[in-house]
């Protein structure tokens, strides 16, 4: 049996990207290799909404990400109750679910 040895991952957390980016909508496409998570902050009044960051996986990648977000909302709802859907800005009129989903 070989030995696993323990390679801790030595994260870089710019002060630039700490200031991070706000999104209020993330539209996902994907392809047969890749997902791309483009974030989007929509003002309201505004016609126009601008990509703020754009993020591309793999589809393993993207799975994993899946779980952790799941498993994170999860942990959220047991400690500050039920995130609810659609009413945080009732201003924002609701965004079609499957806008950009197809084969990109």
């Amino acid at each position: 049996m070989s030995e696993k040895k323990n390679n801790p991952l030595n994260i870089e957390l710019t002060e630039e990207v700490a200031q991070g980016n706000y999104a209020n909508l993330a539209v996902i496409t994907h392809s047969a290799s890749e997902f791309i998570l483009d974030f989007v902050r929509v003002m309201p009044g505004l016609p126009k909404a601008k990509v703020q960051t754009r993020v591309i996986l793999t589809p393993d990648h993207a799975k994993r990400l899946l779980m952790a977000l799941k498993d994170n909302v999860s942990k959220f709802e047991s400690n500050h109750g039920t995130i609810k859907v659609g009413e945080t800005n009732p201003s924002i009129p609701p965004f079609p679910m499957n806008f950009g989903g197809g084969e990109a």
